[in-house]
């Protein structure tokens, strides 16, 4: 699959996507064409520019690298998950996008994870103390409380800039509040 982008975006809101081969597609697709839906221009990195794919069959062409991505040219930080020895754990073991996320927790931007995604944010040391939830096994809500990370079996559970979100059935609640700190975001940005 080649996804492709508007030549005009209605909002200067620029998002970017963390992932690798073995991605979830859904949590990866449902909060790209959402973002898009609402005017944004996403980019999706990988470890290399090489084809990457989904647990059930769709696959893309990364944007850039993770080592290419400027954390400050983006306001909204996306970490979908996939297979526990696919993308999310090639992800976690990326000291790049290791540097991406605490870059995002540091200047308070809105970071989006689900599933497997938040195993990034434990690596990242940018979990202690903060609310949030992940997929229920795999050893991930271990490794969330091991990097001082207060888990919950809920949905969506949103902790100041940061929203997370167990699995593909939680999208909605997901993207919903997903979309919702990125309102917030603009508005405090604009009014900087």
């Amino acid at each position: 699959m080649k996804m492709t982008k508007p030549d005009a975006y209605a909002s200067d809101i620029r998002a970017v996507i963390l992932t690798a081969d073995k991605f979830e597609d859904t949590e990866l697709i449902v909060p790209y064409f959402r973002l898009l839906d609402a005017g944004a221009r996403v980019d999706i990195a990988a470890p290399t520019m090489d084809r990457i794919g989904g647990e059930h069959g769709y696959s893309l062409e990364p944007d850039l690298t993770i080592s290419a991505v400027d954390p400050d040219s983006y306001d909204v930080l996306v970490v979908p998950g996939g297979f526990p020895d696919g993308a999310p754990a090639t992800v976690r073991d990326t000291p790049g996008a290791q540097a991406i996320a605490r870059s995002f927790f540091e200047n308070g931007r809105p970071v989006a994870s689900i599933y497997h995604g938040p195993w990034l944010l434990a690596s990242a040391g940018v979990v202690s103390g903060r609310r949030l939830t992940s997929y229920w096994g795999d050893g991930v809500p271990d490794d969330v409380k091991a990097a001082g990370g207060l888990w919950e079996d809920a949905e969506v559970v949103v902790d100041g800039n940061l929203v997370t979100s167990r699995w593909p059935p939680d999208l909605p609640a997901f993207t919903r509040e997903m979309m919702s700190l990125i309102d917030a975001w603009s508005k405090r940005r604009e009014g900087a």
